[in-house]
């Protein structure tokens, strides 16, 4: 598809709505407001996919490189039967094909970069003056595409400063967290490219995934290398319909079978709540006892169902012991382990769990904290993060707006922003050209400044007529992020 046509249909006219002699517009991706409680930064990721997929390959593949004819008429049809006949034209159209490139700067913050809300974190605006229409042209097909991986990135960041506070409080292996947080997401997210750049917005924070083609997408589009770094990685796992197939009768074979001989080696996670959680874990595993703990490698039980934090922690008003005690603390009973320098219980190394149905940032957090109050160390557990967390979140949920804030018309500079008398004042706009200044660790919004000053600053260029000045890899992009875990304390409790 002409990716011209990859817009809101009340874009396509309004290069004829701004003033007669418009040549200039200027505008900036902002998160506008948090409605995420406590978190009041939002990480910047995905312009680079963006720029690379849309504004050169889509343009390349799908515009430049076919006949101007064969485009325009395309364009024309299109808008006509949408319309109606109407004078939107495609000169405009024809024009950007015979110049064969995006003629735009985009300038950006450093993907992977934990930005305050209100302040933009990147720039665009056109180099030619009769491509001024092209700036917010771009807005809904930029706003589709980079508002899902911003939020994917920032809450797994949270979820990896929660998980991290609690390994650093009550684990002897910290590095663990790096898996700690698993992507589990995949099957719930909108559509195929949304489940690819929400995992990769997760994979900034950790290491563990589901989701396949994250790994290809961060590949082509991040620069990483799976032969020389570890980009995502899981364990070998079942499903429902493996344990079912073994029937309710023969699920203590099918729990044999597949430690002893389908996974006599390595880590291998098995859903345990098909029937009877509170069964396998007080008759099956300590039957099991010796096999697992010959075994060179984990099991990891995997309940998937009930309150996470009742089943992992226990309930203290369930009705059987099994339910008062929580899988860690059955785990422990049939297997032992150590209680580590800060005094907290690892279960022994050949056993571990997995819950990964309906878990939040709230519920990670009671989860944690539940394991801390009875001794045992936050990383005896693995935490599942799927679209329950990923998916029920919006463009709203960080306020993401792409706004004119400067343009020029015959010449002249005009200020341009936006500021609702009946808002709340999450929509007034910054004004002018921008420049963002970092000051104790903090990106700083400054407007209304000069273009020696907007040349200035943190927003360096990316892109800039047709070519990408600035490729970014997975691991720059890590890196960045890292450097925002430990910038919010957290209160637990």
């Amino acid at each position: 598809m002409n990716p011209l046509l990859l817009t809101d249909g009340y874009k396509v006219d309004h290069r004829r709505q701004y003033p007669q002699n418009t040549t200039l517009v200027y505008s900036n991706w902002t998160p506008r407001k948090s409605r995420i409680e406590d978190i009041d930064e939002v990480v910047f990721f995905g312009l680079q996919y963006f720029l690379k997929k849309y504004v050169l390959e889509d343009f390349r593949d799908h515009f430049f490189s076919r006949p101007k004819e064969e485009v325009t008429t395309r364009y024309a049809r299109r808008i006509n039967n949408y319309l109606g006949q109407n004078a939107v034209g495609t000169e405009h159209i024809g024009a950007l094909h015979d110049l064969g490139y995006i003629p735009m700067v985009f300038k950006a913050l450093p993907e992977g970069a934990a930005v305050p809300v209100r302040v933009p974190m990147f720039t665009m605006y056109n180099t030619l003056p009769e491509f001024f229409w092209l700036t917010n042209y771009f807005e809904t097909l930029l706003s589709t595409t980079v508002w899902l991986p911003c939020n994917s990135a920032t809450i797994a960041r949270e979820y990896r400063k929660v998980l991290d506070q609690y390994a650093q409080e009550t684990s002897s292996q910290p590095e663990f967290v790096d898996w700690q947080g698993h992507d589990f997401s995949m099957r719930g997210i909108g559509a195929l490219e949304g489940a690819m750049l929400s995992g990769a917005g997760h994979l900034l924070s950790f290491s563990g995934t589901d989701t396949i083609p994250t790994i290809d997408f961060l590949e082509y589009y991040y620069g990483a290398d799976s032969d020389k770094e570890l980009v995502g990685g899981s364990v070998a796992a079942t499903e429902h319909s493996v344990m079912s197939m073994g029937t309710n009768e023969g699920e203590f074979e099918t729990f044999k079978r597949l430690i002893t001989e389908v996974y006599p080696n390595g880590i291998v996670s098995i859903v345990s709540d098909t029937w009877d959680l509170w069964k396998v874990l007080t008759d099956y595993l300590p039957a099991l006892k010796n096999e697992v703990l010959a075994r060179e490698g984990k099991v990891v039980i995997r309940p998937d169902s009930g309150d996470p934090v009742k089943i992992i922690c226990g309930d203290p008003e369930g009705s059987t012991p099994e339910e008062r005690s929580g899988v860690i603390q059955l785990l422990w009973d049939v297997f032992g382990g150590t209680v580590n320098d800060k005094g907290f219980k690892e279960l022994d190394m050949h056993i571990g769990a997995i819950y990964g149905d309906s878990i939040t940032l709230d519920r990670a957090k009671a989860i944690c904290e539940g394991l801390k109050e009875n001794g045992f160390a936050s990383t005896n557990v693995v935490l599942g993060i799927g679209s329950f967390t990923y998916q029920y979140n919006t463009r709203d949920t960080f306020g993401f707006a792409m706004k004119a804030t400067y343009g020029e018309v015959a010449g002249s500079p005009r200020e341009i922003y936006k500021d609702p008398v009946t808002d709340d004042g999450t929509k007034k706009s910054a004004r002018g050209l921008i420049k963002i200044e970092l000051k104790d660790g903090m990106y700083t919004l400054k407007d209304q400044v000069s273009w020696e000053e907007e040349q200035q600053g943190e927003l360096k260029e990316v892109f800039r007529d047709g070519k990408l000045l600035v490729d970014l890899t997975l691991g720059e992009i890590r890196d960045e992020v890292k450097k925002g875990f430990n910038k919010v304390s957290l209160v637990t409790g």
